[in-house]
């Protein structure tokens, strides 16, 4: 990535409350302009922190965090002209729809009257709330309003817009209806977005990269269908997406696969992902409930015996829950299309899967 097309970077940035532990520990990171960066993790993780410290709501402990080729550590807020959607929408309640809008402009004293409705209007059409311009938020529903705080954060034309889990107080349709769209407008713009949330799914569908933090600091950072169909680690492969793991004990190497011993003996043929691994070291296996065959017809290098203990209609999937090795966790998703989605609890099936789909992570 060329100096030129990065808008954001973090360097060497740190992050203490009253001299305590690092919440955010030594982030180096850089955002490219028109990207669609979300910062993934659990509560605790520091993903809020770096956006509060990007916007100038939080001050960094250490390092140096830049806004093109500027340094911004010690400019405030409001001088740097970032475009910020809360959760809680912020809407100013006194106020109409389009004066909620026209607030950022009027601030900044750089359009006439005229102009400032123009612009209003048009980004409210952009949002689909043309004719809701004379409404005041109390008026509107939850989607709406998220709506309006999205073209509140946009109506200036900023190069950058944060967006702090804007979309955790939305039911589950409007949550998704709204990921859509915000992704559309993010297309449409080109604007650059950093977004925070802990919803690994809302993370996949909007995304150019996702960064996947753990106790301050960053797992790892890919494009959605590489952090989940490569995840680095163990911690990555189980908190994005549903995920079955062994631990077991690496028994021989060749290149980059490995055969790995279970404790009740089993053996399983697994990529090696993890470049510290040796044989006699533990390691933890990484497989997708979509990856595994039921009843495979075809040779797989790994065919395990279970037991099904679990049957759960999820409309276009069954999910099942058998005993497989050991693990009485372990899940498999079967289309509901399927010949296999006619199982039953108690049924002993044969569970296949390859070698790539299984990943040797770190123990």
């Amino acid at each position: 990535m060329s100096n030129e097309e990065i808008l954001v970077s973090f360097q060497g940035v740190q992050k203490s409350y009253d001299g305590e532990q690092l919440v955010v520990k030594d982030l180096n990171l850089d955002i490219a302009k028109g990207e669609f960066l979300t910062m993934l993790g659990p509560s605790g993780s520091g993903k809020t922190t770096c956006l509060m410290m990007l916007a100038g709501f939080e001050p960094a402990t250490h390092g140096e965090i830049y806004l093109g080729d500027r340094p911004i550590n010690n400019v405030p807020p409001h001088k740097r002209g970032i475009g910020m959607v809360f959760q809680n929408y912020a809407l100013f309640p006194h106020m109409t729809v389009a004066e909620n809008l026209a607030f950022p402009l009027q601030v900044r004293k750089e359009m006439n009257k005229a102009e400032i409705e123009k612009r209003v209007q048009d980004t409210l059409d952009m949002v689909q709330l043309g004719e809701f311009g004379n409404r005041r938020p109390m008026q509107l529903s939850g989607g709406q309003q998220q709506r309006v705080a999205v073209a509140r954060a946009l109506v200036f034309k900023p190069e950058l817009v944060l967006m702090d889990e804007p979309l955790g107080a939305l039911d589950k349709q409007l949550r998704e209806q709204m990921q859509y769209e915000i992704k559309h407008i993010h297309e449409q713009l080109g604007v650059t977005v950093v977004y925070v949330t802990h919803d690994q799914s809302e993370a996949l569908t909007m995304s150019t990269r996702v960064a996947v933090f753990n106790d301050g600091v960053i797992q790892q950072i890919a494009p959605p269908d590489v952090l989940y169909e490569q995840p680095d680690n163990a911690f990555v492969a189980q908190f994005i997406g549903e995920n079955n793991t062994f631990v077991g004990e690496i028994m021989s190497v060749d290149g980059d696969k490995c055969d790995v011993k279970l404790s009740d003996g089993s053996v399983i043929k697994s990529a090696k992902i993890d470049a510290a691994s040796a044989k006699g070291s533990r390691t933890t296996l990484s497989l997708r409930p979509e990856r595994i065959e039921v009843n495979p017809t075809s040779k797989y290098p790994n065919v395990a015996e279970g037991v099904v203990k679990e049957l759960i209609y999820l409309g276009d999937h069954i999910r099942t829950r058998a005993s497989v090795c050991g693990n009485d966790e372990f899940i498999v998703k079967i289309p509901n299309a399927s010949e296999h989605a006619s199982l039953s609890v108690g049924e002993k099936v044969n569970l296949g899967w390859t070698v790539e789909d299984c990943r040797a992570l770190d123990a």
